[in-house]
């Protein structure tokens, strides 16, 4: 029972992220119009849908089914970066000082209770918080993704200097303990440089108005 709990999950999860990244490239009634169907024999009980869920849904069967038959190895990373994906469009903090008390956390308890290579947790954790949180910022502003990079350059040494270590060490080690510190230091250094750590502070993400295209809304930015 609890794989096809699992298995569902897993389904929905790819499906979501599939579905973001092909309706774009459809028809808008494809993605507006819903279809109703009702199930034989239960009056009471029907399914609505678009035909881009329909065309989302064929590979995250495919995908489920050949994971269920198989446990192929490459069906469970796609499964792990769906997770991911919708990890870090999902999580958000607001703000970098709710976002930097909480992340500081992570990496005295990765320290302490476990050691192990880079996981999905490595992965979402320092990304939605930080990294995508600066593109976020970057977008209020209606500037390039400046901070942005240098978030993710802060991400990208911090697993390098990861790996760099534990092979040297030849010692698993604590993954969030490197990234957490790069990604902050980077950015840091980043917004001391363009003096504006005030902004950086006092963002705050519920004031941005979601349009559609990442616009902010004017009156409450000022």
């Amino acid at each position: 029972m609890l794989w096809v709990v699992t298995d569902l999950s897993s389904q929905h999860l790819l499906l979501a992220t599939l579905l973001l990244a092909i309706r774009r490239f459809l028809p808008t009634k494809w993605n507006e119009d819903v279809i109703t169907w009702q199930i034989p024999y239960f009056c009471s009980l029907d399914v609505e849908f678009t035909r881009s869920l329909v065309i989302a849904g064929n590979p995250g069967t495919f995908f489920c089914v050949w994971y269920v038959a198989q446990k192929h190895w490459l069906a469970n990373n796609i499964f792990g970066l769906a997770f991911c994906i919708q990890g870090i469009e999902m999580l958000s903090l607001g703000s970098f000082k709710t976002g930097a008390i909480l992340l500081l956390l992570f990496p005295t308890r990765d320290a302490v209770f476990q050691f192990s290579m880079l996981g999905l947790g490595d992965i979402v954790i320092p990304a939605s918080i930080f990294v995508a949180l600066a593109l976020r910022f970057d977008v209020s502003r209606g500037q390039k993704s400046q901070y942005f990079k240098s978030a993710f350059l802060g991400y990208a040494v911090g697993v390098v200097l990861k790996i760099v270590v534990m092979n040297w060490f030849q010692a698993a080690q604590p993954a969030l303990l490197y990234i957490v510190p790069s990604v902050i230091r980077f950015l840091g250094a980043h917004c001391i440089w363009n003096g504006e750590v005030k902004l950086l502070l006092e963002f705050d993400e519920s004031k941005i108005v979601d349009g559609g295209d990442g616009e902010v809304d004017e009156k409450t930015s000022k």
